[in-house]
């Protein structure tokens, strides 16, 4: 079973259409803070009560949770048009991860009521919030089913393209946020020495270049479509 990037460019359009734009989140009376971040900062850590939302204006940040042992899992990498920390609206008191910034990074910050309110006063901006939870969760199952079925190497050339947000717009060639090869091998489930060799084959292959950034050419499309 393959999850194709025809599934994966659905999922970006879909994120696209229902991006919360600042215009959006203004019209419908949201009453919220701008807190800008440096790279590799903290926006929240694991046992943090839960108590906002946030959304990713620019930059981007990584959600990871660590073990009773110490040991670190990456769960997820946002960027602009993200929301995160949705799970204090369902009740989740204390924070389950941490988020730290990737880059220079801008957040708006909800406070938990007036979200609430907001949703509940404005269905535009419920609908659109509930669509947004729903293709994250569509995700989220994507991200399983190739964990299970998928080789590392086409896992890792999924989650580049993802990073990049691959179907985004007509771009080509797209620079990813400062994520690191340990990084990248917690995301797919594998150690950071198969990520290298596998970097170096995409490298090779003229599937990505290094030039003040990780640049990511559409033709590694090639490797997930791969039988």
């Amino acid at each position: 079973m393959l999850v194709t990037l025809d599934e994966i460019k659905d999922q970006e359009t879909l994120k696209e259409r229902l991006a919360f734009e600042v215009s959006i989140l203004s019209s419908a009376g949201v009453t919220r803070t701008l807190v800008e971040y440096r790279e590799s900062k903290k926006v929240y850590s694991q046992g943090d009560p839960a108590t906002k939302v946030m959304y990713i204006q620019r930059g981007g940040v990584k959600l990871s949770v660590v073990n009773e042992v110490g040991k670190e899992a990456v769960v997820g990498i946002l960027g602009r048009g993200d929301f995160f920390g949705e799970g204090c609206l369902a009740g989740q008191r204390t924070r389950v991860g941490t988020a730290t910034t990737l880059t220079s990074t801008a957040i708006l910050v909800i406070e938990k009521k007036e979200m609430t309110r907001v949703l509940h006063a404005n269905r535009d901006l419920s609908d659109r919030f509930m669509s947004y939870v729903l293709s994250r969760n569509i995700r989220i199952e994507q991200d399983l089913i190739d964990q299970l079925f998928n080789s590392s190497e086409k896992r890792l050339a999924r989650t580049l393209l993802l990073l990049a947000r691959y179907g985004e717009d007509s771009q080509h060639r797209k620079m990813l946020p400062n994520v690191s090869q340990q990084m990248l091998a917690g995301m797919i489930g594998t150690t950071r020495s198969r990520v290298n060799f596998f970097m170096n084959k995409f490298k090779r292959l003229g599937f990505i270049h290094y030039d003040g950034g990780l640049h990511i050419d559409s033709s590694l499309l090639s490797v997930v479509l791969h039988e």
